[in-house]
């Protein structure tokens, strides 16, 4: 089961995803809400917190959520404050009851990280690709469209139309046709 803890925040915040099963896993950790007591509402124990990446709004909680758990935090950088252990490209990592391949998509930031369970039809897409084709700013610090383009290109070349559910790291999930969204968002890049 995967729950968005952020969904309804009125605050700054990235999307959180709670993904419960075997290994109960954190994606991201949000900024300016009480992420501990959402969790805390619907687990003890976290196994681990991964990252799609470093910007303030998906790590803002990041220190409150280790005091708290003690969990482990997964990232793509380990030289980025808060990630302990590296997920490198193509490692895999196991959230809930499924594994995950960590694909290495910059663009958007240099440590950006999409996550695929090819078996459960899931992609974490982080700050890439959004909902109707949106995807992630390039006007940022180690933004660069270019590379954005070709992380899109890779996860639409990974993924295919059997896809079920694309979490983004902000705005709703993609449950209808998520595919549609990823291929729409290369697209979308490509438009100036």
């Amino acid at each position: 089961m995967i729950s968005n803890l952020a969904q309804g925040v009125q605050s700054f915040t990235s999307n959180v995803f709670l993904v419960d099963g075997e290994r109960t896993v954190l994606v991201d950790a949000g900024a300016g809400f009480d992420v501990v007591s959402a969790v805390r509402d619907r687990t003890d124990a976290l196994d681990a917190v991964v990252l799609t990446h470093t910007h303030p709004d998906h790590v803002g909680n990041l220190a409150d959520v280790v005091e708290a758990f003690d969990a482990p935090v997964y990232g793509f950088d380990t030289e980025q404050p808060g990630v302990e252990r590296e997920l490198a490209d193509e490692a895999t990592i196991r959230l809930g009851d499924h594994e995950y391949v960590a694909l290495h998509t910059p663009g958007h930031k240099d440590d950006h990280l999409c996550l695929y369970a090819a078996d459960a039809g899931i992609l974490f897409a982080g700050d890439l690709i959004f909902q109707n084709g949106g995807f992630g700013r390039t006007d940022l610090d180690e933004g660069d469209r270019a590379a954005l383009i070709r992380s899109i290109d890779r996860v639409s070349e990974r993924v295919d139309a059997d896809l079920r559910a694309l979490h983004a790291g902000h705005g709703p999930s993609v449950e209808n046709e998520p595919y549609s969204h990823v291929e729409l968002a290369g697209k979308m890049a490509r438009q100036r």
